[in-house]
Formats: structure tokens, sequence, C-alpha cells
């Protein structure tokens, strides 16, 4: 993808916002809390031209966004944080293949990024670390006035939900919670399909992580996938730190790719929000039977002895205040072919992705199902019309694209997130939600309202076409 120009950027957006039949609520939004720094405000004013950018982990992940970013004319690479000198030194070299300007670097240690933050170059931050220091980086990072992007994973408390919350009021920063899925181009036909009445009234949404992962959880660095039994010290990349919470945890790890989407169509957190769940986990065979059967492990491998405590199939139930119900899947340690799992229904019809199939009440032939992609192609989101050729060599599809596009967008003009730090508060409490659930028989868990009752006054704004 060519370096893309900001005019460009804005003349786009301006034909998108206005091909949507749908009403522009706009982006101004009030916020939760009492704190009247924290309303969001109207900067068209102050909007900057250019944003310089701190990447706080530059793994694999994190390197997907700098690429993002060394495509644009109007955002920098201006500083990056990570203590893994491989990671590291791979970024560096993809900037200087690039053209971009050397970055300073922070490498010393896991609190280096720390120093990344009083930078005063950096007006923003995009968040790639392993799970466990998001909340920390992302609070220290709002409490230093960056404006933050954060990668998804699961939430381990209550507690850093609303610490995430909590900073943001108080300091008035804005958060994005970087969901990639809610910008797939089928999901966003969907919603276009929801909003415009089609299924009717909705009643059940389905989603998921379902995904081979056993090639990541053990990975030697040898091969991308399938290379090993390795996890740990002597893993590389995510089987460094991902694999260890198969060890000592049980619950919905990675609920966002499933939620998000079924959340923007059911307005959650903007008129509906989620009451509370029960969870149900499997046994857990998987993840041994690999290290057993795979040629480079064996039933005397050391990791052979690992217990792991992750159910092999995690099923969680979300009820909605204005009635859905939300089921939502997690599988990443049995073979099976990639699947999100999604599945819309209403009183007029329903739309599930594993056969890209849908049926539509009185539109499509009654009790059979009818290929989507004709309904999906009238049905495509401005969005993806307008930008989908600067998408289409993006990573997941076209779906980064999108997810950093509008994080540029909103950072450069001080801007509330369609993504916001109430949807990444509500969506990371699955976890710690599932994980209570599980471990008390499968008992209701409760969803606090992190809104503080702001829910009922809040407007749906994802994807209305006032993208910038």
């Amino acid at each position: 993808m060519a370096k893309l120009n900001r005019r460009k950027f804005l003349q786009k957006t301006a034909l998108a916002a206005t091909a949507m039949t749908l009403p522009n609520l706009g982006n101004t939004r009030e916020e939760p809390g009492n704190n009247p720094q924290a309303k969001t405000r109207n900067l068209k004013s102050a909007i900057r031209d250019k944003i310089g950018i701190g990447f706080i982990g530059v793994g694999l992940r994190g390197q997907d966004h700098v690429d993002l970013a060394l495509r644009r004319d109007d955002c920098e690479v201006v500083a990056i944080a990570d203590p893994d000198a491989r990671m590291v030194a791979d970024c560096l070299k993809m900037i200087d293949q690039s053209g971009g300007k050397k970055p300073a670097v922070y490498d010393q240690g896991n609190f280096d990024y720390l120093r990344l933050l009083e930078n005063e170059n950096v007006h923003a931050v995009v968040i790639a670390t392993p799970w466990e220091w998001h909340t920390q980086q992302c609070v220290a990072a709002m409490k230093a006035g960056k404006y933050v992007g954060t990668e998804v994973c699961g939430g381990f408390s209550l507690d850093e939900c609303w610490q995430l919350v909590n900073t943001h009021e108080e300091t008035g920063t804005q958060l994005m919670f970087m969901e990639n899925v809610c910008y797939r181009r089928d999901v966003m036909a969907v919603l276009q399909l929801v909003r415009a009445g089609l299924f009717g009234e909705l009643i059940h949404l389905e989603g998921g992580y379902q995904h081979d992962l056993r090639g990541v959880k053990f990975n030697d660095g040898v091969t991308p996938y399938n290379s090993g039994v390795e996890f740990g010290e002597k893993g590389f990349s995510e089987a460094k730190w991902r694999t260890k919470h198969s060890i000592h945890r049980n619950g919905d790890l990675y609920p966002t790719h499933g939620v998000g989407p079924v959340a923007m169509m059911a307005n959650i957190n903007r008129g509906n929000r989620f009451l509370h769940l029960t969870s149900t986990a499997s046994k857990a065979r998987g993840l041994h039977e690999y290290i057993v059967d795979h040629p480079k492990g064996g039933a005397n491998h050391p990791n052979a002895s690992v217990r792991f405590n992750l159910g092999d199939v995690v099923t969680t139930v979300i009820k909605t205040s204005n009635g859905e119900t939300v089921l939502l899947s997690h599988d990443t340690g049995l073979p099976r072919p990639y699947s999100l799992g999604f599945r819309v229904q209403g009183t007029r019809g329903i739309w599930m992705d594993v056969n890209q199939s849908l049926l539509l009440d009185g539109q499509t032939q009654a009790h059979r199902w009818e290929a989507a992609q004709s309904w999906l192609d009238k049905y495509d989101h401005p969005l993806w019309q307008r930008y989908g050729a600067d998408a289409k060599t993006a990573g997941h599809g076209g779906m980064d694209f999108f997810v950093f596009h509008h994080f540029v967008e909103s950072a450069k003009r001080n801007a509330a997130p369609q993504l916001d730090v109430y949807d990444a508060a509500t969506w990371l409490a699955i976890t710690p939600l599932s994980e209570a659930s599980i471990a008390t028989g499968s008992s209701p868990q409760a969803f606090p309202d992190f809104t503080r009752g702001r829910w009922t006054e809040r407007k749906p704004d994802f994807a209305f076409g006032n993208e910038f």
C-alpha cells in the first residue's frame, strides 16, 4: 500500500459519510463520570496534521502496527519500547528499510516504557505487550497524557477493569480498545443488515475464539507453526508467555474477538448492557496430547508432565438488559479450522458465518439456507467501499487498516474513540467473571456497570459514517 495522503483520507471519509443511509449521530458525546475534564469535546479546530506515536511492545503484533504507521504520512514512529533485543532489532530493520527515521529506543528492561512516556514527542501510544502488562501500561500512559490504543486480551480482575475507567475519568485521557474484528468486512455488512431491520428484533447472538493455537503455544522459533513443544523461557514469541495462562487459569481467556462485533450490533453500553453470565469448561486434554504426540515431544518430555487447567472448550452465556442472549466459545487447544463462530438471529431471520449463509423471512426460501454473499455485497459497509483498496494489503484481511486508521484519526483530534474505555472494561470483564463462574459450579456472575448508569443515555455511534 502506497503512503497514504491525509487529504485523500479526509475526502474519502466525507464521501463515505454522504453515502450512508443511516443517521450520523456525531462523534461528540458526554462521558460518564463526574470529572468535567473527562467530558469529550468536539476538537476539530485543534486537529494535529501529524502525530508522534510510541510503540510499547514491538513483537510480532506490535510490528504489524508499526508497519501500518510507516505507510501513512500523518503519523511518525518516534519511539519504541521492548526488552526483547531480537524484536527491537527486527523492528528497527523494518523502519530502516521503509526509509523511516530511527526512533528513540527504550530497551533497558520491562519498565523502560516509563521513560518512553516522558518523551514529549510522543503524542499517542500503541500497547501490544503480553496480556498481563496491558492495564498498568494503559494506566501509566493515560496519567502521562498520551492518547492510548491497546491491543486486546482478557482481563485479570474486575479491579483492573475499573482502573482503566477510573484513570480515564480522572485524567480525561482517551483509551481506544483496538478490536479489529469489529471492522471485518462481512461483520460490518451484517451490522448494516441489523440496522436496516432485516433480522427483525434481535434475540440471540454468538461469537467466539475458535482457533487451533497449539503451534503458537508451543513454539521454539524454528517455524511459525507446529515447530515444537517448548514454552516459557525456551519458547518463541507468544509461547514465552501465553501458554502459562493455560496452565494456571480456566475461563474464556480471549473473549473480545467474538463479543466485540455482537456488542456493537446489540448496542451494549449504548441503550443496552450486559447483566450477568454463566460459564462452563470442558475437561483439558488437547495440549497434553499435543506434547505427547509431537515428534519433538513424547511421554518422557518434561512438558508432558505439565497439568493444564484451561478447559479445551469454554462456553459462556450472557444475558443483556434488553433480553438478548449472547453465547461465546473459547476453543484453542484442539485440532479444528479457524472460526469466530458468529451467529446473528432475530425475529425475522438468521446469519451464520460458519456456513456463510442466512435466512430472511419472506425474502429467502423458507426453511433453507441461502448463500449470504449477495446480501453482504448489497449491504457492504461504505467504509469498505471507500477504503477497501487501501486496506487490502493490511493484516487480517484488511481489518487492521481500519482499526489503526480510526486510532490515528481519533488521536489527531483527541476525540473519544468509538471503541472506548467502557467497551474495554466491559469486554475484558468477561474473563474474570467466567473464571469465577467456572470455579463456583457455573454460577451466575453479575457484570459491573462501568458506565455508572449512563448506558441508558449513550447513543450508538460505531461506524455510522462519522469515522473522520
